[in-house]
């Protein structure tokens, strides 16, 4: 088992996301190492856990010493388009990411990177959802920036890991219609420990499947699991 452990970094740790995805990574046996990059301390203890804080997400130069060796990023960092203006959510999404990316992979050409995008993104560019042109956008520039592998990750409904301090508040008022999705339409929920299995499955071990919607996450999922 040692030879496949891998030594990640995470982002968006003190988001729900990355907190339930860092959380399955805590506990797989086949990540050595995991490098949490934050705005602010995401508050976990674990010898497996080293934190980087980096105040501006939008200058990651000041990373390059900090996440040299590193196997793989799972990019868990993201806002929603609510209430933002288009330019400041093009900025905080695709700007954001593609500079992090950058300086990642000229550090670690080699390193697999996997985005949390989301179901509905748009992969042509040219749709009337301006979230989704975005999202689509980042996900193709991310693609041919040459990474040794690289995933999008879309979502729909993801039920949150209970136990954890970072859902969102509004999931506790729709955490009903989890059930019933899950029967009529199971490709279009998932739970966050699914999510994190899915994505730890495909940077560890790799994928045929780069652009991962909701039946490849839990079929991804059910690997990881039989793993374990």
């Amino acid at each position: 088992m040692e030879n496949l452990q891998k030594q990640l970094i995470i982002t968006g740790a003190t988001g729900m996301v990355g907190e339930g995805v860092l959380h399955e990574a805590i506990h797989s046996p086949f990540v050595s190492q995991i490098l949490v990059v934050n705005r602010k301390p995401c508050g976990v203890q674990h010898p497996k856990v080293k934190e980087y804080l980096l105040t501006d997400f939008l200058k990651p130069e000041a990373m390059r010493d900090a996440i040299k060796g590193y196997d793989a990023c799972l990019f868990c960092l993201g806002v929603s388009s609510v209430g933002m203006k288009p330019d400041e959510y093009k900025q905080k999404t695709y700007d954001l990411t593609l500079g992090f990316a950058k300086v990642l992979h000229e550090e670690n050409p080699h390193m697999s990177f996997s985005y949390i995008s989301g179901a509905g993104t748009d992969s042509t560019e040219q749709g009337r959802l301006a979230w989704a042109r975005v999202k689509g956008k980042t996900e193709n520039d991310l693609r041919k920036m040459g990474f040794g592998d690289y995933y999008s990750f879309r979502p729909a409904m993801i039920r949150p890991t209970p136990g954890l301090k970072n859902a969102l508040s509004f999931y506790k008022y729709i955490s009903w219609i989890f059930p019933i999705l899950k029967f009529v339409a199971p490709h279009t929920a998932c739970t966050l420990q699914e999510l994190g299995h899915a994505m730890l499955e495909s940077s560890i071990f790799g994928s045929p499947t780069k652009t991962v919607e909701g039946n490849d996450i839990l079929a991804l999922a059910k690997q990881m699991r039989a793993r374990l």
